[in-house]
């Protein structure tokens, strides 16, 4: 156990109480945290500057949740009924201060960090944010941080960071999720959800029901996670952009599609897109979680790459379009069509592209040749689940990394490694097409 040395406890008030409706990326965050039975935490430990105190540390904390109501909002779980938000106008949370002794403070810190990210969270009495100092021979050295993906995405958190690096006092901006949860239930937020659902109907009564190919004995641990690195893809998918003239991500997506359909021999191909929805008006610099899982339906067939870069870009936009949506009735949806239907329909397949907004012009520097490539298997486990197929590309300096998680009671080892290989051969062969 670690040496815990002080609870520090920290006050703080901020505008925006209330309680209401979760909003859609909320609800969507919140079905994510039921089935894969963990609290989504984002963050980590981060070295902290010579002289930093425990006041100044407190005083961060206090700021985070006096300035963000996302991170001063729990849950009320009513019997049988959805959950609603509350957002507080006050309260306190406790900031931990461990000292290292003789041991390592990094090692200390890790320890904390994986004691707070593995222990369950409770929503309706916890705040989504755990925080923690070490202190090593009298000075602090190291800060762990954790919050739920329930109070914001990547977006998000770099807004929070943002502010937080300069205590920026300017009023907060934008609709919060009590906002959006009102606007969502008002007309002109039916009448989007309503152009949602259609879209989603025409894809699950089009496209087959399976996703994947027929289900894989497990040998190991169900879930598991490999890092993908190809400077060939990167250099390939440059130049494929460079001839076409189509942006990078829309060439990934055809990429993904077009290699699921030849690996899993399901097409048309239905693909969960995460789309960020800070497009829409009001939502570009909020702390909160925004990111859905839109769903695009593609048919691939003999189409030329070209020709299927073109049909991609298309079907993608309606899919970022309508991935603002209730996820509860999409939901309800899927569950009625797959009655009528006489089958389930999966719809586990995810794509994520997190690169930046620079993407055109990070490919344009030459990829890096010296850059290991290929794919390593990083981890293995029985929990927490993940999605039976996830595939997410990241920025990396000289080549392009992806990285997949399966579930292996649906996809294979092999057969995910068979996908992102696929996707590398074909990039290759379009770029000189």
């Amino acid at each position: 156990m670690e040496a815990l040395a002080e609870r520090v406890v920290v006050r703080f008030e901020g505008d925006g109480a209330g309680e209401g409706p979760l909003s859609w990326g909320q609800a969507e965050n919140w079905a994510a945290i039921l089935r894969q039975k963990t609290w989504l935490p984002l963050g980590g430990v981060q070295p902290l500057a010579a002289g930093t105190t425990v006041d100044r540390v407190a005083g961060e904390l206090r700021y985070l949740l006096s300035r963000f109501p996302s991170l001063r909002t729990r849950l009320r779980l009513p019997d049988g009924d959805a959950p609603v938000q509350v957002v507080a106008g006050s309260g306190e949370i406790t900031l931990e201060v461990f000292d290292a002794g003789d041991e390592d403070g990094d090692a200390l810190a890790q320890r904390v960090h994986e004691r707070y990210r593995d222990t369950d969270l409770d929503f309706t009495a916890e705040w989504p944010i755990r925080m923690a100092a070490v202190r090593s021979r009298g000075e602090l050295t190291h800060l762990v941080a954790l919050l739920s993906h329930f109070a914001l995405d990547a977006t998000g958190a770099a807004v929070m960071l943002a502010d937080v690096a300069v205590l920026n006092p300017a009023p907060v901006t934008g609709q919060q999720p009590l906002d959006q949860a009102a606007w969502q239930r008002s007309a002109a937020g039916l009448r989007h959800n309503a152009a949602a659902m259609r879209h989603w109907e025409r894809a699950l009564r089009t496209v087959g029901p399976r996703r994947f190919g027929d289900p894989v004995e497990r040998t190991g641990p169900r879930y598991w996670q490999g890092e993908f690195t190809s400077p060939d893809l990167r250099r390939a998918l440059h130049a494929i952009v460079r001839r076409t003239g189509v942006d990078s991500s829309t060439v990934m997506i055809a990429l993904y599609a077009a290699s699921l359909a030849a690996v899993s021999g399901n097409d048309p191909v239905a693909i969960r897109l995460t789309v960020s929805n800070r497009f829409r008006a009001g939502l570009s610099d909020v702390v909160c979680t925004l990111v859905q899982a839109g769903l695009l339906m593609l048919e691939i067939g003999g189409t030329p790459f070209d020709e299927l870069l073109e049909r991609t870009k298309r079907q993608a936009l309606s899919a970022f379009k309508y991935a603002y949506f209730d996820p509860d009735e999409a939901a309800a949806l899927l569950r009625r069509v797959a009655h009528e239907r006489g089958a389930d329909i999966e719809l586990g397949c995810f794509y994520n592209d997190r690169r930046g907004t620079d993407r055109e012009q990070e490919l344009a520097a030459a990829a890096d040749r010296s850059v290991p490539a290929g794919l390593r298997w990083v981890l293995r486990q029985d929990a927490p689940a993940t999605e039976p197929l996830f595939v997410h590309v990241d920025d990396a300096p000289g080549t392009m990394r992806l990285t997949v998680q399966v579930d292996t009671d649906y996809v294979s080892p092999a057969d995910a490694e068979a996908l992102l290989r696929r996707m590398e051969s074909l990039a290759l062969a379009a770029a000189t097409a």
